[in-house]
This record gives C-alpha cells, structure tokens and sequence, in this order.
C-alpha cells in the first residue's frame, strides 16, 4: 500500500512539473499578419487574410506545439483597387477558389517540432482548407513575443482549388494560375 503511494505521489510531482514548464501562449490576432501571393502566367496579385485565433505552446522556453484559425472571409487582394479588387476578391472567396461562404474557417495544427537553434524550428503541422487537410512543413523564427514564417508554399490543388490549373485544364494559355501560393505570416504574442 505504501509503495502505492508513493507511486501515486512520484506521478503528480512529474504531471505537475511537466504542465508547470509548458506555456500557451495566445497569438494577439489583430497585430498577426497573413500575407498571400499567388501567382500567374501575366503576373502576379499579393494580398492578407486575418487571423480569428491562435496559440504557441512552448516547454522549457522552446516551441512545442500551436494550432490557429483563419477567418477567411477576411481574405482581400492589397494589389488592386476599386472594381477590379471587388471582383478578384468576390472570385477567390467563390467555390471557384476558398468557397467562404461555407467554408468559413482554415486551421493549422502543428504535429512535428525539429528544433534548428537559435529560435528556429522545422514545424510540420496539418493545414486544413475547405475541410481537405493536408501536412504543410515551414521553418518558425521565434525571437522574444514575436514568430515569422516566409514563403510557405501551399498547393492549392491538395485542397480542391483547381481553378485555371494547367495540372487539371489544357489550353488555358496566358489564363493558366500556377498550383502553388505562398503565405508570410508575422505572429504577435
């Protein structure tokens, strides 16, 4: 019986220091940016889409989790103005491209941490678009509250965004929008 206890007790001492060295901390969405670039045979459109939510997980000072939310709904072309920015903007968030009407949300749940040094981490973490979910690996710099991805490169076909791909459509010419778009995030904690 005694040994039991002390068993017993030797488990809440190591479950209390282990949720005692980690820390979640919530993302401040309103200073965390998105930003996108997708690109085309004739050029290119950059734009953002906003956070809803978001945390960093981090034990004995380091990254060892996070999941986030991103109003898509949100999302707006910064490259053009007046009509041509409505209707590229009404386009993407059609069922042509992210379909926000039903699909209001995406999310990012980080299942790998490889720890490079110096406040940087390989981060592989599930990346969920119109409900499709597919792994996505990018490198995370965390330096005191802030964290910065660059040029994560998503393939918009992995999630049924198929619209103008020369992979799925042939003859699109000068019409064709490449496969992959990428994303620059700045994350304030």
């Amino acid at each position: 019986m005694k040994t039991l206890k002390t068993m017993a007790v030797a488990l809440l001492v190591a479950f209390g220091t282990t949720v005692a060295t980690a820390q979640t901390k919530k993302i401040n969405a309103e200073k965390s940016t998105i930003t996108w670039v997708g690109k085309k045979v004739t050029g290119e459109h950059t734009g953002t889409v906003d956070f809803q939510e978001g945390v960093l997980i981090f034990k004995n000072k380091k990254v060892a989790g996070g999941n986030f939310t991103v109003n898509m709904t949100t999302m707006t072309s910064t490259d053009l103005t007046g009509d041509w920015k409505g209707k590229l903007d009404g386009h993407l968030k059609s069922d042509d491209f992210f379909g926000t009407e039903k699909f209001k949300t995406s999310t990012l749940v980080f299942k790998k941490i490889a720890d490079k040094g110096n406040g940087v981490y390989t981060v592989t973490g599930d990346l969920t678009i119109k409900g499709i979910t597919n792994p996505v690996t990018f490198d995370l710099t965390v330096k005191g509250n802030t964290a910065t991805a660059n040029d994560i490169k998503i393939n918009r076909t992995k999630y049924g965004i198929k619209y103008g791909s020369g992979s799925f459509f042939d003859n699109l010419g000068d019409k064709t929008i490449n496969d992959d778009f990428t994303l620059n995030v700045a994350l304030q904690f």
